[in-house]
């Protein structure tokens, strides 16, 4: 099984959850599924994401598509994403 960690910081969390929500389609299709969903304590405009991966190589292609930096802009991602793959 596989897993992609995702940590950045966000200028406002409600915002940028809302354009995470609006791209569930999006993911699904790239075969991800949240599965969590964490802020930083001492930090709160850190997140990090923990998506279950169905299909890596779609997975792959996803992240590193030219359309997912327009949608980090658009939610107010303030710090380029660390990108993480996992195997259980």
């Amino acid at each position: 099984m596989h897993h992609l960690l995702v940590r950045h910081k966000v200028a406002d969390f409600e915002a940028w959850k809302a354009v995470l929500d609006s791209h569930a389609e999006a993911q699904r299709k790239a075969g991800l599924t949240v599965q969590h969903i964490f802020r930083d304590v001492a930090d709160p405009s850190e997140i990090f994401l923990l998506f279950e991966v169905d299909d890596l190589e779609k997975a792959r292609r996803f992240v590193s598509s030219p359309e997912v930096p327009d949608a980090q802009r658009e939610s107010g991602v303030i710090e380029k994403p660390e990108i993480i793959f996992l195997e259980s």
